[in-house]
């Protein structure tokens, strides 16, 4: 009598532990809003971001990345959207710009610390879980290079390390190599003022892009198409850095 009460004591928790697990795999993933906030100027000048910032700057536009209502990045400039559930949009960092030998007087109007605005790393928000991660683009300068985004694909005008080449680069998120990475010209430093390179023009039949080299005749590139690399995550606990930046291959000057 004891052995059956067992027996049918385990049967019991056995098809608890079962219907729970089912329960578990069938239970609905956890829904996430992703939205990007209303714009709103900050002070913004070249002393705060000398290499982001246009000479007659003075006023950088944000939006706020919300996640569920809550603020988790500023961000600049206009979002691309790379799937129907993914996005790029470009980072806007406030730093603190104070010195150690700054003082705070308490002065009214005065701040223990002092901020400054920059333009940041560009972002990659999954819309579904949430999770916003940097993309560390090739040869990527912020004084020079500007986007042009199409599909999963970036092109920009890339600098070297030592800041004498201007490269032709388009990369594609997630995949370990640049697309193209071809030398443009020579830089000159001579007027600071005068953008070195406007934002690349796309093509779809045949894939093609061009680039605008300031001083210099546009050079066109065909782009052999490929399948998107990019793996979306598809849980919320998913570490989502893991394969989405790009590596940057070693070029000669």
């Amino acid at each position: 009598m004891r052995l059956r009460r067992q027996t049918l004591s385990f049967a019991l928790s056995a098809t608890f532990f079962i219907n729970s697990a089912q329960y578990a795999i069938a239970a609905p993933r956890k829904t996430h809003t992703v939205v990007l906030g209303a714009v709103r100027k900050v002070p913004y000048s070249r002393a705060g971001d000398p290499a982001g910032a246009a000479p007659d700057e003075n006023e950088l536009k944000i939006r706020a990345l919300l996640v569920d209502g809550v603020l988790k990045e500023w961000t600049t400039g206009d979002a691309h959207d790379v799937t129907d559930r993914s996005f790029v949009v470009r980072r806007a960092l406030r730093l603190n710009d104070e010195l150690p030998q700054d003082k705070f007087t308490g002065k009214p109007g005065d701040s223990e610390e002092k901020w400054v605005w920059q333009r940041g790393p560009w972002l990659l928000v999954d819309r579904v879980t949430g999770h916003a991660v940097p993309l560390k683009l090739p040869d990527y300068d912020p004084a020079i290079s500007r986007p042009s985004w199409f599909r999963d694909y970036a092109a920009y005008c890339g600098v070297t390390a030592s800041g004498k080449s201007l490269y032709a680069v388009v990369a594609q998120i997630a995949a370990r190599k640049p697309i193209l990475a071809k030398r443009l010209a020579a830089i000159s430093h001579a007027d600071e003022a005068a953008p070195v390179c406007a934002p690349p023009d796309w093509q779809r039949e045949p894939l093609r892009v061009t680039f605008h080299p300031a001083g210099k005749e546009p050079v066109g590139f065909d782009i052999a198409p490929g399948s998107a690399v990019l793996v979306e995550d598809s849980s919320d606990d998913t570490d989502a850095s893991t394969g989405v930046t790009p590596a940057t291959g070693s070029k000669p000057e």
